[in-house]
Order: C-alpha cells, then sequence, then structure tokens
C-alpha cells in the first residue's frame, strides 16, 4: 500500500474505505461480509475509514468491528457533522457524543463539517460557537483534526478553504470533474494552503465503469495498456501529488482487492502523455452525448445574478450521460442548498457571460435549455424546502 502524509506528518492509506455503500441482506447491513471487506482492507495496508453520522448505520456497524478485532489504534477514523441539523451549541455535543457512542471510542481522527455549501453556512456555524467548540474538542483530543467536505463550484470552495485554518478537506473529482466542482483549480488551490485533498466520487458513483458508452469501453480495450476502466479512474487521481486519499464505497471482496492493488503500484508520474490522450478520447466519447460544449474554464464567471453557469451546464450534460437522478441530485445540491442560490432561475439575461466565453456558447440560450430540464416542479420544491435546511 502506498502512503501520503496528512498536514502533520500521518501516513495514510492512498486508498480510503468509503463506508456508505455495504452490502445488504434483507435490508439491512450484512455485517459478517461487511467485517471481511473491512478486515481484509486493513490487512492490505488500508488505514483511513471514512463514514457520516447521517449513513444509516455505517457508524456503529463500523465501530463494532474496530471493537470486535482490535484495531482501534491501527486505524483512522473520518466522521462528519451534520451542521444542517444543528440548531444551537448544545445540539453540537449530541450529535458528536451520539458519533463517539456509534463508533465505540472516545476520539475521531478526521472530523468534517459535511456538505458545506458555501461561507454563509459557515458563518452561521461560527454564530452558534463553532470555533470555541472545536477548540474545546482539540484541546480534550476528542477530535484530532478538522476539515470539511464540499459539493460545488471552485471560486466558493477557494472561499472556504480561506474561512478557517482548516487541518484537511473533501472534494469530488475525477477524470469527468477534472474543471467541474472544486475541480483542479481547487485541489491545486488548497495544495497551496498547505491542506490535504480526501477525494470522494472517484467513478462518480460507478457510473465511470457501469455506464460508459459503447465508445468509451472500446477506447479503453484498444489501448496498449490492458487496465479496467476503475483502475485508469484511481490511476489517473493518484498520478497527481495534491491528492493525498482516494475514497471508495467498496462492498464486494473483489472490489477490496482490485483497488488494494491498483492503490499499490500505481505511482505520482505513472501516466505518459499518451496515457492522458488516452483518456482524454474517453472523455470525449463520454460527452458526445452531452447537450453543451462548456469546458467549465469559468470564464462566464462571476455572474452578475449569482448563476453558477458552468456548474449548471455540467448538470445539463450529467442528465444526458448518467441519467436524470444523478443530474437532479447534483443540481440541487449544488445549487439549492445554499442561502445564496446559484440556480438558473436567477439569469436576467444579460449577456455579460457571453462576452467572455472562448468556446462561444450561446449561454443564454443554452441556460434556458437546462432550466427547462434541471429547475422542474421537482427542483422548486427543492428550492421552497432549501431556506429550512440551511437555517437549520
Amino acid at each position: 500500500m502506498n502512503y501520503r502524509l496528512d498536514k502533520y506528518g500521518n501516513k495514510l492509506s492512498t486508498l480510503g474505505f468509503g463506508c456508505m455503500r455495504f452490502q445488504t441482506k434483507m435490508g439491512k447491513i450484512d455485517y459478517d461480509e461487511a467485517e471481511r471487506e473491512v478486515m481484509a482492507a486493513i490487512e492490505g495496508g488500508v488505514n483511513y475509514f471514512d463514514t457520516a453520522y447521517i449513513y444509516p448505520g455505517s457508524e456503529a456497524l463500523i465501530g463494532e468491528i474496530f471493537e470486535r478485532n482490535n484495531v482501534r489504534d491501527k486505524i483512522k477514523i473520518a466522521t462528519k457533522m451534520p451542521h444542517y441539523l444543528v440548531k444551537n451549541r448544545d445540539g453540537l455535543d449530541k450529535i458528536f457524543n451520539e458519533e463517539l457512542r456509534r463508533l465505540r471510542t472516545d476520539y475521531v481522527d478526521y472530523y468534517f463539517m459535511h456538505m458545506l455549501t458555501d461561507v454563509s453556512a459557515w458563518k452561521r456555524m461560527c454564530e452558534l460557537g463553532i470555533l470555541e467548540w472545536i477548540e474545546e474538542k482539540k484541546k480534550s483530543g476528542a477530535i484530532r483534526q478538522i476539515g470539511f467536505s464540499y459539493h460545488g463550484n471552485t471560486d466558493m470552495f477557494c472561499t472556504l478553504v480561506d474561512a478557517y485554518n482548516w487541518d484537511f478537506c473533501m472534494i469530488q473529482y475525477n477524470y469527468m470533474d477534472e474543471n467541474s466542482q472544486a475541480g483542479k483549480r481547487g485541489l491545486k488551490y488548497a495544495n497551496s494552503k498547505g491542506l490535504p485533498v480526501m477525494i470522494m466520487e472517484p467513478l462518480r458513483g460507478g457510473r465511470l465503469v457501469n455506464r460508459l458508452p459503447n465508445e468509451a469501453k472500446k477506447i479503453f480495450a484498444e489501448y496498449e495498456k490492458q487496465y479496467t476502466p476503475a483502475q485508469w479512474a484511481f490511476r489517473w487521481l493518484y498520478n497527481q501529488p495534491e491528492v493525498t486519499v482516494v475514497l471508495s464505497g467498496m462492498n464486494s471482496m473483489e472490489m477490496v482487492r482490485d483497488n488494494i492493488a491498483t492503490a499499490s503500484s500505481a505511482q505520482v508520474g505513472d501516466f505518459t502523455p499518451e496515457d492522458e490522450e488516452m483518456l482524454q478520447r474517453v472523455v470525449e466519447a463520454i460527452n458526445s452525448k452531452m447537450k453543451v460544449g462548456c469546458t467549465g474554464c469559468g470564464y462566464c464567471m462571476p455572474c452578475p445574478k449569482n448563476v453558477d453557469i458552468p456548474g449548471a451546464f455540467a448538470h445539463y450534460n450529467r442528465k444526458y450521460a448518467e441519467g436524470w437522478f444523478p443530474a437532479m441530485k447534483e443540481h440541487i445540491m449544488c445549487t439549492a442548498l445554499r442561502k445564496d442560490s446559484t440556480a438558473i432561475l436567477n439569469c436576467v439575461g444579460c449577456g455579460k457571460c457571453e462576452q467572455h466565453c472562448p468556446q462561444n456558447i450561446p449561454i443564454r440560450e443554452k441556460l434556458k435549455e437546462a432550466q427547462k430540464e434541471l429547475e422542474t416542479p421537482i427542483y422548486r420544491i427543492a428550492r421552497k424546502v432549501a431556506p429550512l435546511v440551511t437555517k437549520f
């Protein structure tokens, strides 16, 4: 297993175990299978395990497994504070203490502010006393390091990086999201500030394996180096020194073994120019089903009305590449679940964006198309509920 260092020099396995997608049996997590997979991962060198308060049964399951097998001192636990459920200072302690009880431990190695949407959400937590709370928990040793996870555009991510003296962060990042979400620019910015970066959705929930178009599969199959689509996706990430840990929601022994093998062999500098060119052809094959030729460069930003233009096009394209549900989920998370909405409906058609687009995209026209398909009645309901979520 290869390891990279956190902010304080601790060794973390480049493969992290994402504890959200364990196999289920009769509607419940299959404990025996989960234990076999978790222990196989530890034996293979994995020492970073990621869970969250809102993952059903996950914290309690891994807590029991770690206690039962007496491995707490061999691994690092990462879990998350659902700040959107917290109404007051007492709520912080209530949730955190419940997490410690579930995890059967008296400390958390890496503690996230879960899905921090924007700087307004962080300011709300500061008003509730989160800064003093973090200081107390760190001083007592109950929290070793503090960070945040994020879905959204690059500019807001960079703003959040600068909002506090974080120890680490986590972003969605893969070869399809190189120029969307926080993207490569966000990754490099966090790294420039000394932050280790944990990666979620390296396979976009398995879609870069299970839902590839035939043309993309053909490109992989005919290339001289024979790796699976999953192995290519992980190797692309491991090739970047700014990436610290790549999470995988492993739910089979085959997946555990395969991912360990990749994480144990892939190195920075392995990718050749030919490999990059091949993967770019895969991206183009996936994008061929998409509706807007947006590269996510961000030259159209900032929008005077706060529309996340590259994000809207990424979600619109995703609908045609991956389906309605993942596109709608991402659009809601990245535009509605924040105090200052970045929805397409904010657009007033001023045209400022089109003056700067190097692709000469008719942005206003395409935004109307995207709005029609993304900001449906379901979205509008989510948008109405969003203020309650951001408030509480």
